[in-house]
């Protein structure tokens, strides 16, 4: 499931996020959401969320 629609990203749940240094390679960081930053319904380049450990990305997948 990708992570555009905010509707599909929940608190705790397990995502990979790309964060804004990663922007250029695409590496992907696994984490658990803490906190969905955006406020809109979809966003083109993922839902900005904060990670547990306070790394903030944009959700490219979510894994359960």
């Amino acid at each position: 499931m990708s992570g555009q629609n905010r509707s599909d990203v929940k608190v705790g749940a397990a995502v990979k996020v790309i964060l804004k240094a990663d922007q250029r390679t695409g590496k992907l960081t696994e984490g658990i959401v803490a906190r969905i930053l955006t406020k809109s319904s979809c966003h083109p380049h993922g839902i900005k969320v904060m990670l547990a450990d306070g790394q903030v990305g944009r959700v490219q997948e979510i894994v359960g």
